[in-house]
């Protein structure tokens, strides 16, 4: 019963030790023009993420400032001296 559970167990695990052959030149640069994109895509994302974060502090200090508060920071811009 062991022998059978073992042999089993080494047909099953063998196919996955198999190599994949390498990939095509078309394949390499179908690869890598993907991989600029979502670059692209990763580079694009983060302007718009750090957009949004600067009209959201924008916004805060605007709302806090309406409202008088009196420890309103200052914007990054006269805190810098420009």
């Amino acid at each position: 019963m062991r022998t059978l559970l073992l042999m089993l167990a080494m047909a099953v695990a063998t196919p996955a030790l198999a190599k994949l052959p390498p990939p095509t030149p078309e394949e390499q640069a179908a690869a890598e023009a993907k991989k600029a994109k979502a670059a692209e895509d990763a580079k694009r994302a983060a302007e718009l993420l750090a957009k949004a974060q600067d009209r959201a502090a924008e916004n805060y200090r605007r709302n806090l400032q309406a409202k008088g508060g009196a420890n309103a920071p200052a914007s990054a811009a006269q805190a810098s001296g420009n």
